[in-house]
C-alpha cells in the first residue's frame, strides 16, 4: 500500500482533509471516520490518520473527486463547532504509528494512540529552565569498560564503533563511547582555546564590511514575526499563528517519510533535548544569514561545526551555558567571525521558537536536507535530527513559549566568552591611536616641507645674485686697476711688477696671492693700490700675511736664496734692481 499525499485545512464548522489520488477509481474508494480516527482507502492507497480534534458523522459531511487534478477532498463536520484543530500541518504526527514487529518484548507507552483535546501532549508541567543541581555521588569501578550515550534524549550508544571512519570526518571527538560528558566538555574548550586566533578577530572587527552586508539579510522568519506580532495587535488567538507558516511539496514529503514513533524520556532527558534544540537552531540561524539563504557546500559543515550538540555531544544544564559555547565556536571556526553575528542568531532564534512548532520544524527539516545532500554528514540525521523532525510535531506549545521566554531573559557579553575579546579591541585601538598620530605628524611635515622649499630657494638666488655681483665688481675693479698702473710716469717712480708667491699662514692654509713689488720703503703700500679705496683692505690683508711667512723646509741653498728674494721682495726690490 502507498501513502498518498494529503493536506488538512479547516474553519469553525469543517476539517477538510484533500487527498491526491492519481489514477484511482472512484468505484473503489472507502472512507471511514468517528472521532479522531480518519481512514481513507482506494488502491492502490491507504491513508490512516490521528486527528487532533474529534469529527462526527451527522450527515452534512461532503466529499469530491477532481478527476484532472486527481485530488479527493472531503469535509468532516466537526463534533465542536468553532473548535480550532492544532498542529493540522504536522504530518508525520497524524500518521497513525506503526507497530513494532519483533520477537524481543519492549516497553509499551500505555494510551500512545490516544490524544487528549487539548493537544497531542498530556505533559502540563512546567520545566524549570535554571541549573540542575544534585548530590554528589561517588564514581563506581565496578564497570570495567562503560559506554556513555549520545544522540537524540541520549538515547544512541556504540554507534561509533561501528561507523568510527565515516564520524571521524563529522564531529570533533574522538571515541565518544568510551569519554564521558566532562571529558568532552574539556577537551571542547581547550581545542577552541587552541583555534581561536586574534588577528583573524581583529580583521573582521575593524575591516566589517561584508559582516555588515550580511546582517541586513531578513530570513522568511523575519516578515513571519512581523505578521504574528500585527496579528496579535488584532487580538487574534494565538493558535492560529501556526497558519502563517506554510510547507512546500518536498517537505510534506519529508514529512510523509518520517517514521511516527513515541519516545521514553526521563524529565532529564526531555530538558537536554529542549537545550540540543536551541543549540541546533542558533548554528542554523548563523548559517543562514552568512549564506543569505544560498546554501554552499560549507553549508553543512557550519552548522556541525558550530553546534556544541552535533559535534561534541554536548550536554546542558541550562541555557547561558548554550549562548557562550555557541559564541565561543562563532568566533573561532566560521569564515566571518564577529560577536554581531552571535547575537543576530541568538535574536532570530527567539524568534523562531515564539513562532511556534512549525517554524522549528520548517528549520528542521532545512538542516535535514541539508546533511542528507552532504556526505558523510548525513549520519547526523540519524543520530539528531529526524527525531527531532517527529518529536517536535508532538511538542507542547506551551513549552516551546517557555523556552523562548528563557532565551530572552539570558544575556551574552564579550567577557563571558573567556577570550580575552575586550583587552584584545583596547590594544588595538591604541595600536590605531598611536598610528593616527604619527600618521598626522608626517602630514604637518609633508606640508612645512614645501612652504619652507621656496624660501630656501629665494636664499640660494639671493646668494647668487650677490655673489655674481661681487664678481662683477672684483672683475670691474681688476680692469681700473690695471688700466691706472699702466698710465703711472716711470719718472715718479720705479715701475710696479707683479709676481706670485706660495704664502703659508698661521692657521696652515695656503695662498696663492699677487704680490706688488716696489722701492719704496718696506711695508708701506704702492700708490697704485692707494688709489683704490676698495681694495685697501685687501693689500693691507696681504701686507700682515707677508709679515707673517714662514718658510717651508728646503735644502739650504735653494732655501738661502729663496729667502733671499723674499727678503728682497719685503724691501721692495728684486734681485735684478740690486745688479
Amino acid at each position: 500500500m502507498l501513502t498518498p499525499a494529503f493536506d488538512l485545512s479547516q474553519d469553525p464548522a469543517f476539517l477538510t482533509v484533500a487527498i491526491r489520488v492519481p489514477y484511482a477509481r472512484v468505484s473503489e474508494l472507502d472512507v471511514y471516520f468517528e472521532g479522531v480516527d480518519f481512514r481513507f482507502y482506494a488502491k492502490p492507497y491507504f491513508l490512516r490518520l490521528t486527528l487532533p480534534g474529534r469529527v462526527v458523522e451527522n450527515g452534512s459531511e461532503q466529499g469530491s473527486y477532481d478527476a484532472d487534478k486527481g485530488i479527493f477532498t472531503i469535509r468532516l463536520p466537526k463534533e465542536t463547532p468553532g473548535q480550532h484543530f492544532e498542529g493540522l500541518n504536522m504530518l508525520t504526527a497524524l500518521l497513525a504509528p506503526r507497530k513494532s514487529r519483533t520477537a524481543k518484548p519492549l516497553v509499551e507507552e500505555i494510551g500512545a494512540s490516544e490524544v487528549s483535546e487539548g493537544g497531542v501532549e498530556e505533559e502540563d508541567e512546567e520545566f524549570d529552565w535554571e541549573i540542575e543541581q544534585s548530590p554528589y555521588e561517588e564514581a563506581s569501578e565496578s564497570a570495567l569498560n562503560p559506554q556513555y550515550h549520545y544522540g537524540f534524549g541520549n538515547l544512541r550508544s556504540g554507534v561509533f564503533q561501528r561507523l568510527q571512519d565515516e564520524l571521524s570526518d563529522v564531529i570533533d571527538i574522538k571515541d565518544p563511547d568510551f569519554t564521558p560528558a566532562a571529558e568532552r566538555r574539556q577537551k571542547r574548550l581547550a581545542a577552541e582555546l587552541a583555534k581561536f586566533d586574534p588577528d583573524h578577530y581583529l580583521a573582521d572587527f575593524f575591516e566589517d564590511e561584508a559582516v555588515e552586508q550580511v546582517l541586513k539579510y531578513n530570513p522568511w522568519w523575519t516578515d513571519t514575526y512581523t505578521e504574528m506580532m500585527a496579528s496579535l495587535g488584532k487580538s487574534q488567538e494565538q493558535e492560529n499563528h501556526a497558519a502563517l507558516v506554510s510547507f512546500s511539496e518536498e517537505e510534506k514529503y519529508q514529512l510523509r517519510k518520517f517514521v511516527n514513533k513515541s519516545y521514553l524520556l526521563d524529565k532529564r532527558a526531555h530538558r537536554q533535548v529542549y537545550y540540543g534544540l536551541i543549540d541546533i537552531l542558533l548554528a542554523y540561524c548563523y548559517e543562514t544569514c552568512v549564506t543569505e539563504g544560498e546554501r554552499n557546500v560549507e553549508s553543512a559543515w557550519n552548522i556541525r561545526k558550530l553546534s556544541s550538540t552535533l559535534c561534541w555531544f554536548e550536554t546542558w544544564t541550562n541555557v547561558h551555558e548554550i549562548l557562550v559555547s555557541f559564541g565561543r565556536r562563532v568566533l573561532c571556526y566560521p569564515l566571518y567571525r564577529h560577536f554581531k553575528l552571535v547575537m543576530k542568531a541568538y535574536r532570530d532564534t527567539i524568534k523562531i521558537l515564539q513562532l511556534g512548532k512549525s517554524a522549528v520544524l520548517k528549520c528542521l527539516l532545512d538542516v535535514h536536507k541539508i546533511f542528507q545532500e552532504n556526505d558523510p554528514a548525513y549520519i547526523l540525521n540519524d543520530l539528531y535530527i529526524s527525531d527531532y523532525c517527529v518529536w517536535i510535531q508532538k511538542a507542547k506549545s506551551s513549552k516551546l513559549a517557555a523556552l523562548a521566554e528563557a532565551l530572552n531573559e539570558a544575556s551574552l557579553t564579550k567577557a563571558q566568552l573567556g577570550l580575552e575579546l575586550e583587552e584584545l579591541e583596547a590594544a588595538a585601538f591604541l595600536v590605531q591611536e598611536e598610528e593616527t598620530a604619527l600618521k598626522a605628524a608626517r602630514s604637518i611635515s609633508r606640508q612645512q616641507t614645501p612652504s619652507s622649499s621656496p624660501e630656501a630657494s629665494d636664499s640660494e638666488e639671493s646668494d647668487s645674485t650677490s655673489e655674481s655681483e661681487t664678481e662683477g665688481l672684483d672683475s670691474e675693479q681688476g680692469e681700473l686697476t690695471g688700466s691706472k698702473s699702466e698710465t703711472v710716469d716711470p719718472s715718479r717712480g720705479p715701475s710696479f711688477e707683479a709676481g706670485s708667491a706660495l704664502l703659508i699662514d698661521d692657521s696652515g692654509l695656503c695662498r696663492n696671492s699677487a704680490i706688488g713689488t716696489s722701492g719704496g720703503s718696506p711695508g708701506k703700500p704702492p700708490a697704485s693700490s692707494c688709489a683704490l679705496g676698495g681694495s685697501r683692505p685687501l693689500i693691507e690683508e696681504l701686507g700682515e700675511q707677508l709679515n707673517s711667512t714662514v718658510q717651508v723646509s728646503e735644502p739650504e741653498d735653494s732655501a738661502a736664496g729663496s729667502h733671499s728674494s723674499v727678503q728682497g721682495r719685503v724691501n721692495g726690490q728684486t734681485p735684478s734692481d740690486r745688479l
